[in-house]
């Protein structure tokens, strides 16, 4: 038997260098002005469920993203890693969108993709860390969902259930739920495999019809034109929104109710510092000094 996975996935600006360019005028993310990386915990979804489908044989996974033309690129390396396929949401109809009108595009090219086994992602985004995206999809597609998982123990295809062990406050607990589910994982899941060399050289042509009409504008040739008709699977998947009949009035900035006002770079100093030893009067020392100060207590 075999499993239909979908990992959900996304290409986000790199935030630990956040400038005073990182936000356009009407509050959007400036995309232009960072650069893109694989969102970290949605490469940890990738190695479950590539852990998955080396216990299983015949199990697909398909990657979906959304974003401009570009966030092939992520397509590109799940297909590295052992992805099989993937589809790019990609359409001016997206742009802005916050978790609300993200996870209703996501959702219905879900449908469109058809039946899955189980939904796949990262715990959030390391753009808007709302970690709302995931439930969001489970609830707009009716479907059971884990949260915070750090490893899916086991998938029980007879059974149709899956048992994942999840961090809590205070500990990890074990859960069993019912296929189809949306499962986020947490960044201390463990890390994504490496590119696979073979795979990179099998995949490393992959382009999407955006990325083919950059090259192409100008009137350059597309290098290496005769392998998209081929290997078809060099061709990427995209999808805009009337592909994947979505109601625009759900999607991108006319669908997402969240506004950000701004985006700021904190940097945290000290104003004072103070030396303690190990001794038991400089920590009890401290304690009261800490609810004198309302600080604790």
């Amino acid at each position: 038997m075999s499993l239909k996975i979908v990992v959900l996935a996304k290409q986000v600006p790199d935030t630990r260098n956040v400038g005073k360019d990182a936000m356009n005028a009407d509050g959007t993310v400036n995309r232009a002005a960072l650069p893109a990386v694989f969102n970290p915990e949605d490469l940890n979804a990738l190695e479950q469920a590539l852990r998955i489908k080396d216990t299983h044989p015949g199990t697909t996974i398909t990657l979906l993203t959304m974003g401009p033309g570009r966030a092939a690129e992520i397509i590109r390396e799940g297909l590295y890693r052992g992805a099989d396929n993937g589809y790019l949401l990609t359409d001016r109809a997206f742009a802005g969108a916050d978790t609300l009108a993200t996870s209703y595009a996501i959702a219905t090219a879900i449908k469109k993709i058809g039946d899955c086994d189980l939904i796949l992602g990262g715990r959030q985004a390391i753009d808007g860390d709302t970690a709302q995206v995931g439930p969001q999809v489970a609830q707009k597609l009716g479907l059971t969902q884990i949260t915070y998982t750090e490893e899916i123990l086991n998938v029980d295809e007879e059974k149709r259930t899956i048992t994942c062990r999840r961090h809590i406050d205070g500990g990890v607990e074990t859960v069993e739920g019912p296929l189809p589910i949306v499962v986020t994982v947490n960044g201390s899941a463990a890390p994504c495999r490496p590119r696979n060399a073979k795979l990179v050289m099998k995949y490393k042509h992959a382009l999407g019809y955006q990325e083919k009409a950059a090259i192409t504008k100008d009137g350059s040739t597309l290098p290496y034109a005769d392998l998209y008709t081929k290997r078809p699977y060099l061709n990427l998947t995209e999808w805009t929104a009337a592909d994947v009949d979505a109601d625009f009035s759900q999607c991108g900035l006319a669908g997402s109710p969240t506004k950000v006002k701004t985006v700021q770079n904190i940097s945290f100093q000290a104003k004072e510092s103070k030396t303690l030893t190990s001794s038991d009067a400089d920590i009890e020392g401290l304690i009261v000094e800490l609810i004198a100060n309302h600080e604790i207590g």
